[in-house]
């Protein structure tokens, strides 16, 4: 397609220069020429280097300017002669070409367009439109990682990030800032969520290891298509948001995997507060020490069996049912029992999600 527009450029621009003009790709092959004949021949004696991606140079009778990304010269503007006036036209022509390409580009890239659906730029009925016309595969698989690094470092993370997904066609990587990277991975029917968390393992292990900083990754839900990455990038950040108040050891944290601290998370703050006031006193919570909070914890992790419970602590039955009796005498809430077990851990999380930055927004 930019080869198309390439040519259609030179073609206006002929009459003009009065002289042979076209366009070689970095191969040397010609990819559009004002001598439509000349077109996929090219020239064995050189390539384009990585050197003369800024210099305009001369090569058998022709004046060369390249043009392309930064630092990787993909095309080159040739004009035939190699005095003054053919280096004026080369550079022009270099110029108007280099806007062109970068203007397609622009259009319908697709890591573009990918990223335009996650922030939510585009208009719903632009993307059944643009997809069609980058021929986008409407019934594939995809979930969003939000990955944070805790620092910025000298070392790009998106270029780490990129290095470990180079399909472009399948997964696409973008920056949000200079310590968010998103990827939009195709996956698998057959794909579960233990298998994303795998992966997002691996991608904190290689960036841990790449920039010596810690790594958090949220996973948004997996959606058909590309019309809901929108929600699967919204629901990542919510992932990273709700981690680091009610699961702060975690780097891994995936919404579908959030639970009672999702629906915590979208209460109003007067619920939360009228809650705690009518299930516990005021400041009960808080009041507790961290060897009172750890002990609860546990009894938590091991589902509200004392025994398991007082054999992982190292303590006697007795020394934990003492500290549980202590724990029902100020609160009024018999941890052994399920329902009174429920309304406590509901409120302790309600009372870390208000002590936190999620409520004040």
């Amino acid at each position: 397609m930019a080869n198309r527009l390439f040519q259609g450029l030179i073609v206006q621009m002929r009459s003009v220069v009065g002289r042979t003009i076209g366009v070689i790709d970095k191969n040397a092959e010609v990819v559009a020429c004002s001598e439509p004949q000349k077109i996929g021949t090219g020239a064995d004696s050189f390539t384009l280097n990585v050197e003369e991606v800024n210099d305009i140079f001369m090569r058998d009778g022709y004046t060369y300017q390249p043009f392309g990304e930064r630092g990787t010269p993909c095309y080159a503007v040739f004009v035939e002669g190699t005095d003054e006036t053919a280096s004026k036209f080369a550079a022009l022509l270099g110029i108007s070409l280099s806007t062109l390409k970068q203007f397609y580009d622009e259009k319908y890239d697709r890591g573009n367009f990918i990223k335009n659906i996650v922030l939510d730029n585009i208009l719903p009925v632009d993307i059944s439109v643009k997809g069609r016309e980058l021929h986008f595969n409407t019934d594939m698989l995809r979930v969003v990682f939000l990955v944070h690094i805790q620092t910025a470092t000298d070392v790009s993370a998106f270029d780490v990030v990129q290095s470990l997904f180079p399909d472009k066609h399948k997964d696409f990587v973008f920056s949000m800032d200079t310590t968010s990277i998103v990827l939009v991975k195709e996956i698998r029917p057959t794909t579960e969520l233990k298998d994303l968390e795998k992966l997002a393992k691996s991608i904190s292990y290689t960036l841990s290891a790449e920039l010596y900083t810690k790594v958090m990754i949220g996973i948004g839900s997996i959606v058909v298509g590309i019309k809901d990455l929108a929600k699967s990038f919204k629901e990542a950040q919510t992932a990273l948001e709700v981690g680091k108040v009610f699961d702060s050891e975690k780097t891994i944290i995936s919404y579908d995997d959030l639970g009672i601290a999702r629906l915590i998370y979208h209460l109003p703050t007067t619920l939360c507060e009228t809650f705690l006031k009518e299930v516990l006193k005021k400041g009960t919570i808080d009041s507790f020490d961290h060897e009172t909070m750890f002990t609860i914890q546990r009894f938590f992790e091991n589902n509200l069996n004392v025994s398991e419970t007082s054999r992982k602590l190292f303590v006697h039955r007795n020394t934990l049912v003492y500290r549980l009796d202590k724990i029902k005498k100020v609160t009024g809430l018999d941890l052994r029992e399920f329902d009174h077990a429920i309304v406590f851990k509901i409120a302790m999380m309600a009372n870390k999600c208000l002590a936190s930055d999620l409520k004040k927004i």
